[in-house]
């Protein structure tokens, strides 16, 4: 073969899955039909595991302030006479130690990306190359530029090439549409220094025009305007009708810059599935929801992180092709309940007719002075796949620690997320994991600076826990179980029925 893994797609999904294979040493070549990085405003927001992606390869939000910042602060939804419907609260730390919410600007991050990517030998980057076919079967896929054609041969193909994807139509991969479809407007500015904005996120559900107004990472503001029923998408998407739509807001092209804007159709949808043979799906072109509630980049780079320690086991013949059949099953699970989520939200927001809106508004003030709170994001874990028990499938925690005189977040000091991390060393028996990811951490040999993995093990009312390399925990209990359940699962030799966790009382 000419590559281990040949990838249509260069955006973050694209990007970010040839560093985690490059890093890991394996052939990868990526294809995409653009010259250079897509201009145009997409994604604004992640969330705290997705900071502990980015750190993964060393882009914690802590050492790139240019490209993105925390939010630690509400979510308020206001209707067309400023009354205040719903408050999300956004503040605070997640699992992963960082922020919830973060604002940052996709292009910028995308060049960070870029440049990491550019740095590894196997890696290559073929710009403006459009993929023209693929035969799975033989593991080829087919591109031109210009007048240019050529072949390439790899062991697997990854389909990152957004949301009309060709990978996913040439795979035969099908697709589950939420018949959800609205145009919305997004603008990305960056004001000058005499103009002041409320720092809150703010969703305005009026009906003369819904639109979303938040940070836009430093520097920048962003801006979202739905398209009416009366107007069509050319309509929208013009410049002159960017500044009129900003111009209530004080924003105008003597105070401002208007970066980009671009008219997108907002949709929901999913693939049937993830895996055909040896061609696979991440990203957009796996996955749609509404931008509602953050998750799209996020579901994204989570896909990269599921698909590249499977992908690197198999690669390295430490476990079977069948294992990439988890991918699917556990990551779809999982963003489905994202998806939904995020098209309930845009249900309320996306309300253009009065009656319709007042009884919206009648019922949302309604909860909210009654004490109510508003739905939380899902916490769906993952579907079934390589993890056990009652814990399997979640986040784990990630806290701060010290060794051999290294203070730091867990994943930085002992070099990734994958361990088994028990809280005595006499206890950390069983087969060697260091070939999968996974190292040995005792809590008697460790300081547990803020006794975050001390905590977590006593709410796990277990010994031990086993995190994967994708920050989910396969298991708590019984360490040496773990170990040897951990590399059954990863080279399936489990059973079907799912087994109870034995728990080693101490």
């Amino acid at each position: 073969m000419d590559f281990d893994v040949a990838v249509v797609g260069y955006g973050p999904v694209g990007k970010l899955l040839a560093i985690q294979l490059g890093r890991r040493g394996h052939r990868v070549v990526v294809l995409d039909r653009n010259e250079a990085d897509y201009p145009l405003p997409r994604a604004v927001t992640h969330c705290s595991d997705v900071a502990r992606i980015l750190q993964s390869v060393g882009l914690p939000p802590s050492a790139i302030p240019d490209v993105t910042e925390p939010y630690d602060d509400l979510y308020v939804w206001r209707n067309g006479d400023g009354e205040t419907l719903v408050e999300v609260d956004w503040s605070g730390r997640g699992e992963s130690g960082w922020y919830n919410t973060y604002f940052f600007s996709q292009p910028a991050l995308e060049a960070r990306l870029d440049a990491l990517a550019g740095g590894l030998p196997p890696v290559r980057v073929l710009r403006g190359w459009e993929a023209t076919g693929l035969d799975a079967a033989a593991g080829t896929v087919t591109a031109r530029r210009g007048c240019e054609r050529m072949t390439l041969a790899a062991a697997w193909i990854v389909g990152a090439d957004g949301a009309n994807s060709r990978v996913r139509r040439w795979a035969g991969a099908g697709w589950h549409d939420e018949g959800y479809f609205h145009d919305w407007l997004v603008v990305d500015v960056k004001p000058g220094p005499e103009l002041h904005f409320p720092h809150i996120a703010g969703q305005s559900c009026d009906v003369r025009r819904p639109a979303t107004m938040v940070p836009g990472g430093p520097g920048r503001r962003r801006w979202e305007f739905m398209r009416l029923p009366h107007e069509s998408a050319a309509d929208l998407d013009r410049t002159a009708k960017a500044w009129e739509l900003l111009a209530p807001h004080g924003v105008t092209p003597d105070n401002a810059e208007l970066e980009r804007h671009s008219t997108y159709t907002f949709q929901a949808g999913w693939a049937r599935r993830w895996r055909a043979g040896r061609v696979l799906l991440a990203g957009d072109a796996a996955h749609l929801m509404p931008p509602f509630a953050g998750q799209g980049l996020g579901a994204g780079v989570r896909d990269v992180m599921n698909l590249s320690w499977k992908l690197d086991l198999v690669l390295r013949g430490l476990a079977g092709p069948e294992l990439l059949d988890t991918y699917g099953s556990e990551r779809s699970h999982h963003v489905q309940a994202f998806v939904r989520f995020s098209v309930e939200l845009g249900k309320v927001i996306c309300i253009t007719d009065p009656a319709e809106a007042a009884e919206r508004d009648r019922r949302l003030i309604a909860e909210r002075a009654a004490g109510g709170t508003p739905p939380a994001p899902p916490r769906p874990g993952l579907g079934p796949g390589v993890h056990a028990g009652a814990a399997g499938g979640r986040l784990a925690l990630q806290g701060r620690v010290s060794a051999d005189g290294v203070t730091g977040w867990f994943d930085d000091v002992f070099g990734g997320p994958g361990a088994l991390i028990a809280r005595d060393s006499r206890a950390l028996a069983g087969p060697d994991l260091t070939a999968l990811g996974i190292s040995r951490v005792a809590l008697d040999e460790v300081a547990d600076v803020d006794g975050t993995y001390t905590r977590w093990l006593s709410e796990l009312d277990a010994p031990a826990v086993l995190v994967r390399p994708d920050f989910h925990v396969f298991g708590a209990g019984d360490p040496a179980w773990l170990a040897a359940e951990f590399v059954a699962a990863v080279q399936g030799q489990r059973d079907a029925a799912p087994r109870a966790v034995p728990v080693a009382r101490q």
